[in-house]
């Protein structure tokens, strides 16, 4: 009557390995979805200059229009994380496409600036969920070793909205759609990808009794808020050393503080586990990512600014400029994926992308309003080649090292600081060209005898400026692009420094660490 047979559970404990044919075919929806995640930031990128003029933005506003979805996307990213181990990821990718539809059709219809931040900020809600549970679900279908192979269709997807995106936001703008058609666009793709996903993914939904930590992600991230909205007004709305900037640099350290708490003593499954950082892998990896938000986000978002304001370019042209370094990232990212499927070894392709990094930074920090365009298209490249060997492998790294029960928290905390790191370094960035921008725009003004309106931190049209005024602001702003490049400099070379001291580990051919473990002591 109390007999067991122990025998009948074990047998279906590890599902039958999906062939490459099943791999595909899941991946379809996954790839459509990233794309649109993707889409979403880049199709911006080219319509941004002409959306602050539109709505009568400044500087400050420009910065927010993207910060405002990297911030929301950073919050959710583990949350999605946690919850793919409870519910069916399938739904879970499905209802962020719903999330982002939602908040770009807002996006659209946005009267005023601030509306326009708000529906960004829901948008990354989406964006958040798509870009953390593509690679929650590839790594349950895929092995570590394998999945380089697979890698590289992100890779290609990542460059081919990146690609795209400037391309297709310049055509929008410059046609009788507008900037408003840039957050219509994606929405067909969106609705593929939901339909795609309910016919081609089919996963077991394996749950697990989990607690999502909502009140350390909303405490990470109120910090890092209060923090970067000091970095944008501060120098301008009041004194960088005053009593306003003490008060709000206070309160952003004391919610950190008090994260940092929540997350080691009160949650019971932290959104950032801290154990994970015992690994060293895992600890550097994180850090450099970081590192590489800042420099990926950094270029991406000004150099469409530069183009335009200081070069004159349309948004079309503007786009065409961004298919050098995009270029140089979707040939990496293929090539160096499938060469390390093929390996097992992955740390010198992370060592040269790191160094690749640096030295096309250190070169876009000599650009300026008169260097030839062959040039900076020539430095872009080499930014693209080393971003392209660099991010996704840092999470593979990761992945290598993690137990399929924490893969989910894992993944999605490379992802999270990544994300971070982009939003702070957007901001901080921002707020360095808006000073620098003011500061040569009062100069230059006061020796024409004119004085500044809008304090220097709004964006003019170019086109309704007298010639003396727009030479002005063009040379204003390519002095201060090439300053910030400058800056991006040691972000990237301490990421550099991170991947140097990674002990590699040759990529394991099981789905988990134990098994490998196994393989070794028979």
């Amino acid at each position: 009557m109390t007999a067991t047979h122990p025998a009948t559970p074990a047998r279906t404990t590890a599902p039958a390995p999906m062939t490459h044919r099943e791999i595909l075919e899941a991946m379809s929806g996954l790839l459509l979805a990233m794309f649109v995640a993707m889409l979403s930031s880049t199709i911006v990128t080219n319509a941004l200059p002409r959306i602050v003029v539109d709505l009568e933005g400044s500087q400050t506003g420009y910065t927010w229009v993207v910060v405002a979805t990297l911030l929301t996307m950073t919050a959710t990213t583990p949350v999605w994380g946690k919850l793919s181990d409870q519910f069916s990821k399938k739904l879970l990718v499905q209802s962020a496409l719903v999330i982002y539809t939602v908040g770009s059709l807002v996006a659209a219809f946005a009267p005023s600036m601030g509306v326009l931040i708000g529906a960004r900020a829901f948008q990354g809600l989406g964006v958040g969920g798509l870009t953390a549970l593509v690679q929650v679900v590839i790594a349950t279908m895929v092995s570590p070793r394998e999945r380089g192979r697979y890698s590289g269709y992100i890779g290609a997807t990542f460059a081919l909205a990146t690609v795209s995106g400037p391309l297709l936001g310049g055509l929008i703008v410059d046609s009788p759609l507008g900037w408003r058609g840039c957050f219509f666009a994606p929405l067909p793709i969106a609705a593929l990808a939901f339909v795609v996903l309910q016919r081609t993914l089919h996963l077991p939904v394996v749950k697990r009794e989990v607690s999502v930590d909502y009140a350390g992600a909303s405490l990470i991230v109120g910090g890092v808020s209060i923090l970067l909205v000091w970095v944008s007004l501060a120098g301008q709305d009041f004194g960088w050393l005053s009593a306003t900037s003490a008060l709000v640099v206070g309160a952003g350290v004391l919610v950190l503080a008090a994260a940092v708490y929540v997350e080691a003593r009160v949650a019971r499954e932290p959104i950032i586990p801290l154990r994970l950082f015992t690994d060293r892998t895992t600890a550097l990896a994180t850090i450099a990512s970081a590192m590489v938000g800042v420099a990926m986000f950094g270029a991406t978002v000004y150099l469409s600014q530069y183009f335009q304001l200081s070069r004159g370019m349309t948004p079309t042209h503007a786009g065409l400029m961004s298919v050098t370094m995009v270029g140089g990232l979707l040939t990496s990212s293929i090539v160096i994926g499938r060469v390390i499927s093929r390996t097992g070894l992955w740390k010198r392709y992370l060592v040269g992308g790191s160094l690749l990094v640096v030295v096309g930074f250190s070169l876009l920090g000599t650009i300026d309003h008169t260097t030839p365009l062959w040039v900076v298209g020539t430095y872009m490249t080499l930014v693209g080649l080393g971003l392209g060997a660099t991010m996704q492998n840092l999470i593979l790294a990761v992945q290598n090292n993690t137990r399929t029960a924490d893969l989910g928290a894992a993944s999605s905390t490379v992802a999270f600081f990544r994300s971070l790191g982009g939003a702070m370094g957007v901001s901080a960035l921002g707020a360095v060209l808006a000073h620098q921008v003011r500061d040569s725009l009062e100069k230059g003004l006061a020796a024409m005898g004119l004085s500044p309106t809008g304090g220097g931190d709004s964006i003019p049209d170019l086109a309704s400026l007298p010639a003396p005024v727009r030479a002005l602001y063009e040379q204003a702003f390519g002095d201060a692009t090439g300053h910030l490049f400058l800056f991006s400099v040691p972000f990237a070379v301490a990421s550099l420094v991170c991947i140097l001291f990674i002990r590699e580990v040759p990529l394991r051919t099981t789905l988990d660490v134990e098994d490998t473990d196994a393989e070794v002591s028979s």
